[in-house]
């Protein structure tokens, strides 16, 4: 049976704090009330939590449906609703089987007398530290629905970027993929028949054709070989990027390349600037900000660099003088925070400067769009010169020889 962490106000007016256990939290509840306690707040033990997560993974939903649900429960406490009464319109308007054990799980603990923000860290995903944070500024502001409606903007944007990304490297990867099918069916299927008269004739090959049919005759020989090996270096490959310190090393060489880092590096700016501008105007403390903005950028170099200039803040140094050091962000950024904190208008200045980046996010993804394509041209080009050159060599040499 689980325990649960309790923070509670005896009859005497004194602070408790202890643990109780109950199959659930509305027993546990219940159980503080009778004993004359009002709880302030009750969470289930870590090792409890994560036992119960073991036992049944629960189930989630898309972030593009996170957003609606976000932005359904902001538009009904905008209209006056209480948060309850909104939580159970948004549970009956739900047609999304998930959707609506998400709210019965949201609903029954906020019904007993868990904060909001609680309710949705104790359900785990789709409610990342990002939105959990979120939602804690809007309990703790009373303004809740302005908060959501941010939230909300926060996680279309979110979707919006990821799509983008998707859309841009479509065509890339289907051009490596015809790259891929064309040389497989060269080597395997048009090869051997074209120099089958060939070598009947025992001409000498040219060097390409010979090269062309020694990876033919490799590949045919040792293709079990070969897959197997690119399955081991599949999972070994994951493996090694597994470890911290080399997952650190790959996303540093990625930030160093000359387009892919580009975009990498602007889109990781642009959901900075937005999350942290989002969460520090809805009232979260700069150090908690970071920490969430932390683990929304999806690069560990990134990552890294934030943890350094958390700490600087943390000793009471400004943010700007850490971020320029790290290297890592652009001057634009860096200018925006520094005037930010001498105006005492950081949030909006991030704000404002967050359709700025998602433009530069856009410009880059043109230019990856444009740049890659050709590239996977020019190497297409390059290996179908070199295939057709191996094929059509020995046939005009077999026709010399038959016209001799």
């Amino acid at each position: 049976m689980p325990s649960f962490r309790y923070q509670a106000l005896a009859a005497d007016g004194a602070m408790q704090n202890g643990t109780v256990v109950a199959p659930d939290r509305a027993t546990a509840m219940r159980m503080l009330q009778q004993k004359g306690e009002t709880p302030l707040d009750l969470a289930m033990s870590e090792s409890d939590a994560v036992a119960e997560g073991g036992r049944a993974a629960r189930p989630t939903i898309t972030r593009a449906e996170l957003a609606d649900l976000v932005r359904e429960l902001a538009t009904a406490l905008e209209a006056g609703l209480p948060l309850m009464q909104a939580l159970r319109t948004v549970r009956r308007q739900a047609a999304h089987k998930n959707m609506q054990v998400i709210l019965d799980f949201i609903i029954e603990r906020v019904e007993a007398g868990v904060p909001f923000h609680v309710a949705a860290k104790e359900y785990g995903p789709p409610f990342d530290d990002m939105t959990t944070g979120m939602l804690r500024a809007a309990d703790a502001s009373g303004r809740t629905a302005e908060i959501l409606h941010q939230l909300g903007d926060l996680l279309e944007r979110s979707v919006e970027l990821r799509r983008e990304v998707v859309g841009a490297i479509v065509y890339p990867l289907m051009i490596a993929g015809l790259i891929a099918v064309s040389v497989v069916v060269l080597i395997a299927f048009v090869l051997p028949r074209v120099m089958k008269p060939i070598l009947q004739a025992n001409l000498d090959l040219p060097v390409p054709t010979q090269i062309l049919m020694g990876i033919s005759d490799f590949i045919s020989a040792w293709w079990l070989v070969l897959a197997a090996g690119l399955l081991l270096a599949g999972v070994a490959w994951r493996n090694w990027l597994a470890k911290p310190a080399n997952r650190l090393r790959f996303d540093t060489f990625l930030l160093g390349l000359p387009v892919v880092g580009r975009l990498v590096r602007d889109i990781a700016v642009a959901r900075f600037t937005r999350t942290l501008g989002t969460l520090v105007s809805a009232g979260i403390p700069i150090l908690n900000a970071l920490k969430i903005v932390r683990d929304t950028l999806g690069n560990q170099a990134l990552m890294h660099a934030i943890d350094q200039v958390t700490d600087k803040v943390s000793t009471g140094q400004s943010l700007a003088d850490p971020l320029e050091r790290s290297g890592h962000f652009p001057p634009l950024l860096v200018q925006i925070v520094n005037i930010g904190e001498r105006s005492g208008r950081l949030e909006q200045m991030l704000l404002h400067a967050a359709g700025s980046f998602d433009r530069q996010v856009n410009n880059s993804l043109k230019l990856f769009t444009r740049v890659l394509p050709t590239i996977l041209l020019v190497i297409m080009a390059l290996i179908a010169s070199f295939v057709l050159s191996a094929i059509l060599l020995p046939i005009i040499e077999l026709q010399k020889a038959a016209g001799a």
